[in-house]
């Protein structure tokens, strides 16, 4: 993305009102200060690439111009790299979460687990560390949502949209199945099948991540969902912890993999997560 400069000026010339020129002036710095944020991940994610091939800091320095303690500032103060992992466009990175209908009632109404929940906030707080900013929606039964767009980040099991189920089908090595003993995981790949604790009245879930094609072709985004609910919040709990490693090995290229979590029975908070298959990439 660059900003054309002429382009802009014009723009905000042609405003009629005062208020719409300070609108449209408003806008084109949000658009700069994103470009300005986004330019310099990119610069960091360079330098710690030269570096971590052996180039020294002082050297890297030289051949662009920069003072050593300039160098040392960009690689504590800039973006963080991963920050990309979540869309290099994405202003702000949208969450949508499932509803389901309630349970035991006789007019149920839709909801949003407490899990789902957490598994948002903690996201939420995930981005905001990063520098991006997120908004939540809900995805109402029977599921529909626009996928086709920058920066999505879905929470919802297949059982909730039919329309996620559809798009799972593109990957061949992970995905969800049922049977007489309930909704399960299977690692197609490597031929095991993933049950979740909770289906032995133990605390923890296993989950899908993965980031999956747009139906529009142009695009991908993120997709989170748990054998249960718990599932969805042990994949951000992991995020949390291992997103720099995960962003070195997939950057922003479509992969999938599974996700096991233990959580404390008492308050539901995720104590431990941690990778239990390879992480398939489905681009090369």
């Amino acid at each position: 993305m660059f900003i054309d400069i002429d382009e802009v000026l014009a723009s905000v010339a042609q405003a009629t009102e005062p208020i719409e020129r300070i609108k449209r002036v408003g806008d084109a710095l949000i658009e700069v200060k994103h470009l300005t944020a986004e330019l310099g991940r990119v610069r960091r994610e360079e330098i710690e690439g030269l570096i971590a091939d052996g180039m020294a800091q002082n050297e890297i320095g030289r051949k662009i111009g920069l003072t050593s303690a300039r160098m040392s500032q960009l690689l504590s103060s800039g973006p963080a790299p991963e920050r990309a992992f979540f869309g290099a466009k994405a202003q702000p990175v949208i969450v949508a979460v499932g509803q389901k209908l309630e349970a035991d009632k006789a007019k149920p109404g839709p909801v949003v687990s407490t899990n789902d929940m957490e598994a948002y906030d903690k996201l939420r707080d995930l981005v905001e560390d990063l520098g991006l900013k997120s908004t939540y929606e809900v995805i109402k039964p029977p599921g529909s949502v626009r996928l086709n767009r920058d920066g999505l980040v879905i929470i919802c099991g297949p059982r909730l949209s039919p329309l996620i189920a559809q798009i799972l089908e593109v990957d061949d090595r992970l995905g969800f199945a049922k049977d007489d003993e309930g909704w399960h995981l299977v690692d197609q790949a490597a031929g095991i099948t993933y049950r979740s604790p909770e289906d032995i009245d133990e605390s923890g879930d296993i989950a899908y991540f993965g980031r999956l094609p747009r139906p529009d072709g142009k695009g991908s985004f993120l997709y989170i969902a748990g054998i249960h609910a718990a599932g969805a919040a042990g994949v951000v709990h992991y995020l949390r912890h291992e997103l720099p490693t995960l962003y070195r090995e997939v950057r922003t290229r479509r992969f999938s993999m599974l996700i096991s979590c233990r959580y404390d029975p008492e308050t539901q908070e995720i104590i431990s997560s941690e990778r239990i298959t390879p992480i398939y990439k489905h681009e090369v």
